[in-house]
């Protein structure tokens, strides 16, 4: 539970419109690249899944299928887009309340915020009562993240993630290049230019460049955080053309336009994974909940990859802290239903299931102190779990940088405006990313929407 209280928040009307303008532009293309079969009709015996592509999803969704439904006879409708696309259309239909969809992946910054506006159903006395969920088993920096100001727990996460460094160990040792275990950022920079052209085709790093909130400031926030900057001071003054935010952003934008990954401006996670699996990056910083896909069966690097802490500047360590969890709505018929589908997808019993059936490097760990306890997955996760581990439980979303934040948050600040905000100052970042601006310039159009926002929040 949390221990301090957050910033207090608009009213629900005066922050809709920022919350959720550009979903309203792309609501009725959001069902392009959808799965499952369409959606149920009224019945109870029946669940609504909206759900981000991301592959530990695309499994969730073939062993529903083949265990879940036979198991308990409720059919599961999936509809699944991209990250940007489905955040888009949650904001719209759980805002709304539309009652289409039962449950949807959302994250560790929405579930407060829907919780604080009745959007979602708590889930203290459904899932985590239910004994064979063992709610107790879950991480406390995991489960802190999903409860409300009201100490209510409005999701549970079906994997959690911190951020590191992944490299081609192979590919290094053949240089005789070595990453430190806690690499700073100029390290980094270093080794990508070592590293670029270790192989026919192969780039030294890749890094993000995807406009989004949850794609290009998810791993670059932390950059940010670690140079000594930050979105907004805690009297709320906004610093996105500030120093530390300046030399962040300048570092991670040479870096990738130096020795990053061909259309970077481009680039999210699901094109880094590919990149690197690939063989057509030597390094990627991003998600923790990324090795388990590196190392599977079928991965062509499985066995290549070497893991080491978040790069840091400034501060001792940077990684992120993030779960995509399950929330149910609030205005769903099907509540008994969706919380069965939710204890199954989040509880332990479906991590065995994917460790038998698809390998325990494919678990959605992160979550789960028995995942990490468990001698399978250790075997399987032998080179990534402890440092996985370990940026979880160490990522401090109440101190992440070098002052004090308005809000709780590492990789966003946790105001419903954020989203527009920093979608629209990603915008800029990939601009310059492609070279169609400066970072200067950018940052100088990023601080006049930040004022904007900031002006909002303080009270002098």
């Amino acid at each position: 539970m949390r221990t301090e209280p957050r910033t207090a928040r608009p009213r629900l009307p005066a922050v809709l419109t920022a919350f959720i303008a550009s979903a309203a532009l792309l609501l009725s293309g959001c069902f392009a690249g959808a799965g499952g079969g369409g959606l149920a009709d009224s019945g109870g015996n029946a669940v609504n899944v909206l759900m981000v592509n991301n592959p530990q999803m695309t499994d969730l969704q073939r062993l529903t299928k083949s265990h879940f439904t036979p198991q308990t006879g409720i059919e599961v409708h999936f509809t699944v887009l991209p990250e940007n696309d489905v955040r888009d259309k949650i904001s719209q239909e759980f805002a709304n309340q539309a009652g289409v969809y039962d449950v949807a992946s959302i994250s560790n910054f929405e579930a407060p915020l829907y919780g604080k506006y009745g959007w979602l159903a708590p889930l203290d006395d459904t899932v985590a009562k239910d004994p064979s969920f063992d709610q107790a088993d879950i991480l406390e920096p995991i489960e802190e993240g999903l409860r409300g100001d009201d100490g209510k727990l409005y999701a549970e996460p079906f994997y959690g993630e911190s951020s590191f460094l992944m490299y081609r160990k192979d590919v290094f040792a053949a240089k005789g290049l070595s990453v430190p275990e806690r690499p700073t950022w100029q390290q980094v920079a270093a080794l990508a230019a070592e590293a670029d052209g270790a192989e026919p085709g192969m780039k030294g790093i890749c890094l993000r460049g995807l406009p989004g909130w949850g794609e290009v400031f998810a791993p670059l926030t932390t950059v940010v955080n670690t140079y000594g900057g930050t979105w907004f001071t805690k009297d709320w003054q906004a610093r996105v053309n500030g120093d530390g935010f300046t030399e962040a952003a300048t570092m991670y934008v040479d870096l990738v336009r130096a020795h990053g990954e061909p259309g970077a401006a481009q680039a999210g996670f699901a094109e880094c994974l590919s990149s690197f699996q690939q063989g057509r990056t030597a390094m990627w910083y991003d998600a923790t909940s990324a090795a388990g896909l590196l190392e599977a069966e079928d991965s062509p690097v499985a066995g290549k990859v070497g893991y080491a802490m978040a790069p840091v500047h400034r501060t001792e360590a940077s990684g992120w802290l993030y779960s995509w969890a399950w929330g149910i709505q609030a205005a769903s018929e099907r509540q008994e239903a969706a919380a069965a589908f939710v204890s199954w997808a989040s509880g332990r019993q479906y991590e065995e299931l994917v460790g038998e059936e698809l390998g325990w490097a494919r678990v959605p760990a992160g979550k789960r102190a028995s995942t990490y306890a468990n001698p399978e997955y250790q075997a399987a996760a032998s080179s990534f779990y402890r440092i996985a581990e370990q940026s979880i439980v160490s990522a401090d979303p109440r101190d992440p940088g070098l002052q004090p934040r308005p809000t709780v948050g590492i990789q966003f600040v946790d105001i419903p405006e954020f989203p527009d905000l920093a979608t629209r100052v990603s915008q800029e970042i990939a601009a310059a990313i492609a070279g169609r601006t400066t970072v200067a310039a950018a940052l100088d159009r990023g601080q006049d929407l930040a004022e904007r926002v900031a002006a909002e929040y303080r009270t002098d």
